[in-house]
């Protein structure tokens, strides 16, 4: 599964894996594909310097990138304990009310929340670079649009190329104009933040109105038969997160998760704004249909959602509270059935891509090579 990028970049598929676990970008890497390390979660420079350490002595001198999160608009002189002050007391009640009906414990004393709206602050993103780019990465990665100016630049002058996630042709326009290399469609079926636009109306779209810059097509793409699709459809490759999840790889610490995960079909995800504020793609669990309850108080815009939320979720995460467990995750999960290791993933997924490309061949009237 070659392609003018994937060539660029020296991998042997056009196949991006975005995960947060380094031993699950590492695999990818060494399994052919292009290994990309989720950086939102590192608040401490440290810890993203022990992991990169780590993914340089297992990724066999592959090549691999990261994943930050930019946000487009910096706000000067605002504080984490600003926002947490303009959060409604209602609101803190109706969380407090909706763990005390399912009996959720409190974290234990001295354990702080696993995931903070910090990780989507501008210089905590600009820190991890200043550790990234250390690291031979090939491939900057940005999830709320494109970097600013000298982030794009210091990119460049370390012969990193930049991408950007995009859920609409308007989007990857303004990406483009800002001097980015590569464009991700993001389609509506993805899991995470998403746009309102399907995977195969996107990519195409996005295709025509960055050419000549490589596009990614993402969302819902979980097989070799959809790579196929989207390689005929413009993109140079795609961009999978959410199948990585249930790889045997991945370090989920929950086999509750895991196992609701297996369980899961394509119907079983909501784009809710439980989790952010924003619409984002996620198992449907009791706790998105309490946020989405008309009775309820409704979500609160991003930022002051997630940090709304954040101990909650770290509760409900630690204890393994079943019908509130829940983990942004794309439609693809109906086809997350058996737990699989990464090098397993990628030989299925190159496998029926090769048996997608000759039924194309047969149905064009030409024999496979």
């Amino acid at each position: 599964m070659q392609t003018e990028l994937s060539k660029k970049l020296g991998v042997e598929h056009a196949l991006f894996g975005f995960t947060p676990f380094p031993a699950v970008a590492a695999a990818i890497s060494r399994a052919g594909g292009f290994g990309v390390l989720g950086a939102v979660r590192y608040t401490a420079p440290d810890d993203l310097k022990r992991d990169l350490d780590w993914i340089e002595a297992h990724v066999d001198g592959m090549p691999y990138g990261l994943d930050v999160v930019m946000p487009a608009k910096k706000v000067e002189g605002v504080t984490e304990a600003d926002v947490e002050a303009m959060i409604p007391e209602g609101h803190r009640q109706y969380v407090k009310d909706t763990l005390a009906k399912y009996g959720v414990p409190e974290l234990a004393e001295g354990e702080a929340s696993g995931w903070r709206i910090t990780g989507w602050m501008e210089q905590v993103a600009r820190n991890q670079l200043d550790v990234a780019f250390d690291y031979p990465i090939k491939l900057l990665a940005n999830a709320l649009g494109s970097p600013p100016a000298d982030v794009i630049q210091r990119a460049h002058d370390q012969s990193v190329l930049v991408a950007a996630l995009a859920g609409s042709a308007r989007h990857a326009r303004k990406h483009a104009e800002a001097g980015i290399d590569i464009v991700v469609a993001q389609g509506y079926e993805a899991g995470g933040h998403t746009g309102d636009i399907a995977s195969m109306v996107l990519t195409p779209e996005v295709v025509e109105a960055v050419d000549p810059l490589p596009v990614l097509a993402a969302g819902g793409i979980g097989s070799g038969q959809q790579m196929a699709a989207a390689l005929t459809l413009g993109a140079q490759g795609v961009w999978l997160g959410s199948i990585w999840l249930t790889v045997t790889e991945a370090d989920m610490h929950s086999r509750a998760l895991t196992r609701k995960l297996l369980a899961a079909g394509s119907g079983d995800t909501v784009r809710s704004r439980a989790l952010t504020g924003k619409p984002a793609r996620q198992l449907r669990t009791e706790w998105t249909d309490a946020w989405d309850d008309p009775n309820g108080p409704g979500t609160l815009p991003m930022p002051l959602q997630g940090l709304l939320v954040a101990d909650a979720v770290s509760r409900i995460q630690r204890h393994e509270v079943e019908p509130l467990l829940g983990t942004p995750v794309g439609q693809i999960v109906g086809r997350m059935n058996s737990e699989r290791s990464v090098q397993e993933v990628v030989d299925d997924l190159t496998r029926d891509f090769e048996k997608a490309v000759d039924r194309l061949n047969r149905i064009a009237g030409r024999s496979p090579e």
